[in-house]
């Protein structure tokens, strides 16, 4: 018998955009999602941030905390969601409230969520309560932040509260150890139980440390007092080498002694100065006179900054060593001193290295010998014991986020319903409106130029404006796919809307340019033209102003610096200064070619002329001639216009073309409209004469009236019908002899008679 085998999911597809797009709107759709060929799916990879969608919600379904979320990310997402519930039909229904009798209690991680809802609840005083929603729970969270125990494992010195010992040893904690980052309300620095275990382990290594040279006591010269002894040496003992040697070497030659003593230049130097006893300039002086007898007196004449250090070390270490009260100390029982204090020397060096050595050595002792690490180890215990419900805590939570905006994200991921449905996709950061119309296709940007780069390939017309509002600062690009894009430029101000309804001011900074449309494309040509002529006007009219000014400088600098000359001189400069006539063949040469430009118009409108009834048509063919290329590269690039590359410059991985034809561009840039039920006053005080218009207008009526006429009426013959050929020449005969009278013939009577009679008038 063969095992049952599960049907094939019956999914349901929407053409939009070029490709087949999967509608996800039940709970078996979210449930079986892993079914679902990932081809078939529009994004493979989206941004966590730069979208407007809720972003804890995303950190939570991002998984390895990389930015970005992936189809194995979301599918474990919906399958973590859909074991929680007994029915996946509540991932469906979108809502931040969830009841409890919906999750799966029959599995361990849903009883601990549902045990977890109602001890919320509870707490919160509904305990009757049968549902529970998102804000319960944040509130909750809240709420942890404050309390004594909240279950993150980290006390600080207010958990302690009434006791002073474990109060104080967390101090002596966060000195030595650090610390973790502040918290709570207001917020203290605290610690764990890494922090707390190094501590006390530090704190061990000392006290066995301490403990072996207690019972070495015996083998020392002062017994139990040797340590202190030999801590009193050490402060001094380096100024002690020190003043010994100068001593030796002012006894090797008594010269030395005194360059080897402070100067009087030293003390006057430091007369200038606030002094005190910690001083640099005090501290360094020797601890006594120098002198040749090498005596080091320990109570009188000893440099003041080293005073207090010399008696603790006369009483704590030479009066015990040498029996007596000494007042002054030779080489010889220093060198006493030294052999008798060694062993306790290398005891201190072997002392462990810790980070407890700028705590006393008593206060550590005191410290191992209490209960403090039994005491701060029960807060951090009881602590984390709060650590299970706060886990709990924070799934409940993912799984209400889930429930609210699960079904969301799979509609901007797995398909994009949310915006060929028009109801604002989590890629649409908001509304621009600048030329008088409003752009719903605006992304996010932080880099323009490196968006650019790709977010051409989209063969959109897109505008990157820079956005500012109350100090904050945001990049944007949006798409403009109706209109005209005769005003757009670098540097127009317009107002950009976010999806919260606050309002940026916006420039453009950066334009990719394409067409809008075919109308669009229609006039481009015409309006390229226009603008290449008012550039060109514009430039002879600024050189020619350049030249005119440029030309009355120099007359009235002449003018200026000029002297008054002769009647006669001046008659001559008026006279070399009168300007030439034109040359002859310049005229000439300029009216033969106006004459063959008017010949070649004259043919071209007369051919033109000669279509009759096909004139329209010939039209329509210069129209077309004009307007056609433009319009078909247009044609073509919105056939290629798409979301893709879009949103792929901006962090998404776009599975499919995604186009946006003219229908759905017209939605995303709209024009403005006056409503239809307004009512307009169509008088506008301000308006342009109208007059030269007719006037232009008439004109051109006229001028068309007059060459249909003078095509009807044959009055273009005499330019456009063809030439006569050329007469033959008349052969000369010789002259008849003058007896002999020429008999003409007949029919040539007439044409002679003629001749003759146009010839007479000529001899006249």
């Amino acid at each position: 018998m063969h095992p049952s085998r599960t049907p094939p999911h019956p999914w349901q597809f929407f053409r939009a955009g070029g490709v087949d797009q999967v509608i996800i709107r039940t709970g078996q759709d979210i449930a079986r999602l892993p079914e679902l060929d990932k081809k078939l799916w529009v994004a493979l990879a989206c941004p966590t941030r730069g979208i407007e969608f809720d972003e804890r919600t995303l950190d939570l379904i991002d998984t390895d905390h990389d930015g970005r979320i992936r189809p194995p990310e979301l599918l474990a997402a919906c399958a973590w969601a859909c074991a929680q519930l007994h029915n996946p039909d509540e991932l469906a229904q979108p809502g931040d409230t969830l009841d409890i009798a919906a999750i799966n209690d029959s599995t361990e991680p849903g009883a601990a969520l549902a045990g977890a809802a109602r001890r919320i609840l509870a707490m919160a005083g509904h305990a009757d309560a049968t549902t529970i929603s998102l804000a319960d729970v944040t509130t909750r969270s809240e709420q942890l932040s404050t309390m004594r125990f909240n279950g993150d494992g980290i006390i600080t010195a207010d958990t302690a509260q009434g006791d002073t010992l474990a109060r104080e040893t967390i101090g002596h904690i966060l000195t030595t150890q650090g610390g973790t980052p502040p918290v709570g309300d207001p917020p203290l620095p605290g610690i764990d139980r890494a922090h707390t275990e190094a501590f006390f382990a530090d704190l061990d290594k000392i006290e066995a440390w301490a403990a072996k040279a207690r019972d070495a006591t015996t083998a020392l010269a002062l017994g139990e007092h040797t340590l202190k002894a030999t801590q009193a040496m050490n402060a001094v003992a380096h100024k002690i080498e020190d003043f010994f040697a100068r001593s030796r070497l002012a006894a090797y030659d008594l010269r030395a002694a005194t360059a080897l003593n402070p100067s009087l230049e030293e003390y006057t130097a430091m007369a200038g100065q606030q002094l005190d006893l910690s001083s640099t300039a005090i501290t360094t002086l020797p601890l006594a006179a120098i002198t040749p007898q090498a005596l080091l007196p320990l109570t009188e004449g000893v440099n003041p900054a080293w005073a207090s250090a010399l008696h603790s070390f006369r009483d704590h270490t030479v009066a015990p060593l040498l029996g007596r009260q000494a007042d002054a100390l030779t080489q010889d029982e220093w060198n006493t001193i030294r052999k008798a204090l060694a062993p306790c020397q290398q005891w201190l060096a072997d002392r462990p290295a810790t980070s407890l050595d700028g705590l006393d050595e008593e206060l550590l002792h005191a410290l191992h010998r209490s209960d403090a690490r039994d005491r701060v180890m029960a807060l951090i215990a009881e602590d984390e014991a709060e650590q299970t419900h706060n886990e709990h805590t924070k799934d409940l939570e993912k799984l209400l986020r889930f429930k609210r905006d699960l079904l969301e994200l799979l509609n901007n991921f797995v398909s994009f319903s949310a915006f060929y449905q028009r109801k604002g996709a989590i890629f649409q950061a908001g509304t621009l409106y600048l030329d008088a119309r409003s752009c719903d296709l605006t992304v996010q940007v932080t880099d323009a130029a490196q968006h650019a780069k790709l977010a051409g390939l989209a063969k959109t017309y897109l505008a990157y404006c820079h956005c500012t509002r109350k100090g904050q600062k945001m990049g944007i690009v949006a798409a403009f796919t109706a209109g005209d894009v005769d005003f757009l430029f670098v540097g127009r101000n317009g107002v950009f809307y976010d999806r919260k309804g606050l309002d940026w001011d916006a420039t453009i900074t950066r334009i990719v340019e394409n067409p809008t449309s075919i109308s669009q494309a229609f006039l481009s040509p015409y309006k390229k033209f226009v603008r290449l002529i008012e550039e060109q006007v514009a430039k002879r009219a600024a050189a020619g102003e350049a030249r005119a000014q440029k030309s009355l400088g120099t007359t009235a600098s002449t003018l200026a610096n000029t002297e008054l000359k002769t009647v006669g001189t001046t008659a001559d400069a008026v006279t070399a200064t009168t300007p030439r006539r034109t040359d002859v063949g310049t005229v000439a040469a300029i009216g033969v070619a106006l004459g063959s430009i008017s010949a070649v118009v004259v043919g071209i409108f007369a051919k033109f002329v000669d279509l009759g009834v096909w004139i329209p048509l010939g039209l329509m063919g210069i129209v077309l001639a004009i307007s056609g290329p433009s319009m078909l590269i247009a044609w073509l690039k919105l056939r290629q216009r798409s979301l893709g590359p879009l949103l792929d410059a901006s962090g998404w991985a776009i599975n499919g073309r995604m186009r946006i034809n003219t229908r759905l561009g017209g939605s995303l840039s709209q024009t403005a409209k006056v409503p239809p039920n307004a009512r307009r006053t169509l008088k506008d005080p301000f308006a342009e004469s109208r007059a030269p218009v007719w006037w232009s207008a008439a004109a051109l009526v006229v001028l068309l009236v007059l060459a249909m006429t003078a095509w009807r009426l044959q009055w273009l013959d005499r330019w456009t019908a063809p030439m006569p050929p050329a007469a033959a020449p008349v052969a000369t005969t010789a002259p008849a002899p003058a007896n002999t009278i020429p008999v003409a013939p007949p029919a040539a009577a007439p044409a002679a008679a003629g001749v003759a009679g146009t010839a007479a008038p000529a001899a006249r």
